[in-house]
This record gives C-alpha cells, structure tokens and sequence, in this order.
C-alpha cells in the first residue's frame, strides 16, 4: 500500500460507503468525495441516464477515467461506485495509491437499505434480490482481492468502523 493519505471505499451498492466515508472524512479531516456524485456533477447527468443513453459499457468507461484522476487525490476518502473494481485497471489503482476498504454487508442487509431506492440502474426489474444476489457473487471476489482491509458493516455502529478504519491507518 502507498499513501495513507488516500482512503478507498469500496463494496457493493448500500454498504455504507457514502455515509461511512462521510464520517471517516471528517474525522481525519480529508476531503469527502463520493465517485457517482462526482461524476454526475461533472457531467450533469443522473447515473439512471448516463445508462439509458451510453449503457453500462460507456458508464464504466467514464468511471475509469473518473477513478483514475480520483484515486491521485491526497487528503481523501473516496466511495467509489459498487461496480467500479470490475475494470482491472481500476482494481489496481485502488489497491496501489491508497488504503482499500472493502465495506461488507449481508445480502438482506443491502437488499434492506436499497429497498426504497429508484436510481440504481442494476437493480431495476422485477426480482430485486436476485439481481443483487448476482451482482454480489460477481464481485466479492473482486473486492477481496482489491482491498487491504474488509470490515462487515451489517451489524456495527458508524462509530466502530471508523475506528477500525483509523487503527488500520495508525
């Protein structure tokens, strides 16, 4: 791992990584930066529409390049989007230039916290929680394998995993 200066959330979609990432930064005193709320500002559009016009292809592609710049960045906690360590060059950047978190959760916890949420293009479609399922088994793998700390964010207080994460950086 190189600098501790760069913190990486990674996990899948309702694991906590915005509302984690938010408190870790303020307690360390770095900048906050959530990779889908950026790269919507950048562009100006929802994720829901860079989807529906670009497809997942031209989305991940933004991502990369978005995660690229992103992941230079000192003095942050970065929440990047679920499917952002299914690019290999992305894995690698995550896994090199910071500290990567792998934020784990129990699929009826995700599937519990992104219940009532619309704009998560994947999990559109009549069977939520197999799509979820699917997604998941994809990219555990994947999130392992990236990061440097894996923390399970099902049962634990805010509190607690930003003390775990802040040991990790001691």
């Amino acid at each position: 791992m190189t600098s501790q200066r760069r913190i990486f959330l990674i996990g899948p979609m309702g694991a906590g990584k915005t509302t984690i990432g938010k408190r870790l930064a303020k307690a360390l005193k770095f900048r906050f930066i959530d990779a889908d709320h950026e790269l919507e500002r950048r562009t100006g559009a929802k994720i829901a529409l860079i989807f529906d016009i670009e497809g997942e292809a031209g989305f991940r592609q933004r991502e990369q390049k978005l995660l690229d710049e992103l992941t230079r960045e000192d003095d942050v906690v970065l929440a990047t989007g679920g499917g952002a360590v299914l690019n290999a060059d992305t894995r690698t950047a995550l896994a090199s230039r910071g500290l990567a978190v792998y934020l784990h959760a129990d699929l009826e916890e995700l599937l519990a916290r992104t219940r009532n949420d619309t704009a998560r293009p994947l999990l559109q479609g009549p069977d939520r929680a197999e799509r979820l399922r699917r997604i998941v088994a994809e990219r555990e793998p994947l999130y392992a394998q990236t990061a440097h700390l894996t923390i399970d964010t099902s049962r634990h207080p805010i509190s607690e995993i930003v003390a775990r994460i802040r040991q990790a950086l001691a």
